[in-house]
């Protein structure tokens, strides 16, 4: 079914920034109403997600191997020096960040979760494995630990998950991968 589209109507925005272009592997998925600004880098098989805003302009963000950044989220950074990842955005591979979260100047190891809503500031860390529950803040420069599950706002310690707790939020990377697939099929892209 033919909706009128021109190919032009599914590209995803793809924005310079003063001398800073995105990257992206061939293999990632943007949707089309997705914003990706400056220095930005995405991963192979990492998804970008509808009315999502990643503005790489006075620092650096990069998005590892299939991470999915879900409708809606803010990726943003703070000043400072380009190699300094104090002030950059970094999230890992096969990291999750749920619906209309805010990705701010902050680190997201391997396999963190962010839930929908949640917030991260600047220089907050979510270590591999970590979970930061929905709606819950992070203050800046915590540090969520391995297996940890952060919630609350400000965020605290609820407790230690176990690996059979992490299954359940390690699925939905993989998921995210196959769907965005979905996705760009159906937009013909």
């Amino acid at each position: 079914m033919s909706l009128g589209h021109n190919s032009a109507a599914v590209l995803p925005p793809l924005y310079p920034f003063e001398d800073k272009v995105p990257v992206v592997h061939p293999a990632a998925w943007i949707a089309p109403t997705a914003a990706v600004i400056g220095d930005v880098e995405i991963g192979e098989g990492a998804n970008v997600w509808y009315h999502c805003v990643l503005r790489g302009d006075t620092n650096l963000i990069r998005i590892g191997p299939r991470s999915n950044i879900q409708d809606g989220t803010i990726v943003h950074v703070n000043s400072g020096r380009a190699t300094s990842d104090n002030f950059a955005t970094i999230i890992g591979a096969d990291v999750t960040v749920g619906h209309a979260a805010i990705i701010h100047a902050c680190r997201l190891e391997d396999r963190a979760f962010v839930g929908m809503g949640a917030t991260v500031l600047d220089g907050a860390v979510i270590e591999a494995g970590g979970v930061l529950a929905a709606g819950s803040v992070l203050p800046p420069g915590k540090r969520i630990g391995r297996l940890e599950l952060w919630m609350g706002n400000p965020a605290r310690l609820v407790r230690v998950l176990t690996e059979e707790d992490r299954a359940g939020f390690d699925r939905t990377a993989p998921h995210y991968v196959e769907l965005a697939g979905r996705h760009r099929a159906s937009l013909g892209r």
